[in-house]
């Protein structure tokens, strides 16, 4: 297998603004109900009173810009019953829509939802990783258009020895399910994998 391809989020920076999963959507071309990249907006705190009736409050919210992760050990590829599912030998997992029956198995899955039905094609379709942009040198679409650059992508090893291991924090799922190659710089208000101090904001657009 060549060299591994994973995404970085620095989760200090994204503001939520959308911009990565516009772009994504103009340049794939998608339907107003696929997104192949989502933004989770985790939040949470309440208002409370101290001595004096002073009025504070612990309230949170952070933002996660979150696409398939082509994972080290995919669940989506696992139940795909006609082999359209597969890991690249590059890393990257896509579908090859000529052969996908369209049976969903990959997005029951897949604990990101990265595999999306298509009604219009009548089969599965995903992020490929702008794995031909990759390939040309350049970067995936998302992470030029972000005007924060929140997000990157690179080899997965390089991409954890300058940032770190860490790969979920809450809303996502424990990484040792997958093994997502993915990297997170967390936000100072980034709670842990099953927190239940907060809640999943948007869930409709996830």
């Amino acid at each position: 297998m060549l060299t591994q391809y994973g995404f970085y989020i620095n989760s200090e920076r994204c503001t939520g603004c959308k911009t990565c999963e516009l772009a994504c959507k103009d340049y794939k071309n998608l339907s107003a109900d696929i997104n192949f990249r989502r933004i989770y907006e985790y939040t949470g705190g309440s208002w409370f009173k101290e001595a004096g009736d002073c009025i504070h409050n612990n309230v949170f919210t952070y933002y996660l810009s979150i696409s398939c992760n082509h994972c080290a050990d995919p669940a989506c590829t696992k139940v795909c019953p006609s082999g359209a599912m597969h890991k690249r030998e590059d890393g990257f997992v896509v579908v090859n829509e000529d052969i996908c029956i369209g049976c969903k198995y990959c997005h029951m899955a897949c604990p990101y939802g990265a595999p999306q039905f298509n009604e219009e094609l009548g089969h599965m379709t995903k992020c490929d990783g702008c794995y031909s942009r990759i390939h040309q040198g350049k970067k995936p679409i998302c992470v030029e258009s972000c005007p924060l650059r929140a997000i990157d992508m690179g080899p997965i090893d390089e991409l954890r020895k300058k940032y770190g291991q860490l790969a979920a924090v809450a809303p996502l799922p424990s990484s040792h399910f997958t093994q997502p190659s993915l990297v997170i710089t967390p936000n100072a208000n980034s709670r842990p994998v099953n927190d239940r101090t907060g809640y999943l904001a948007n869930p409709e657009e996830i």
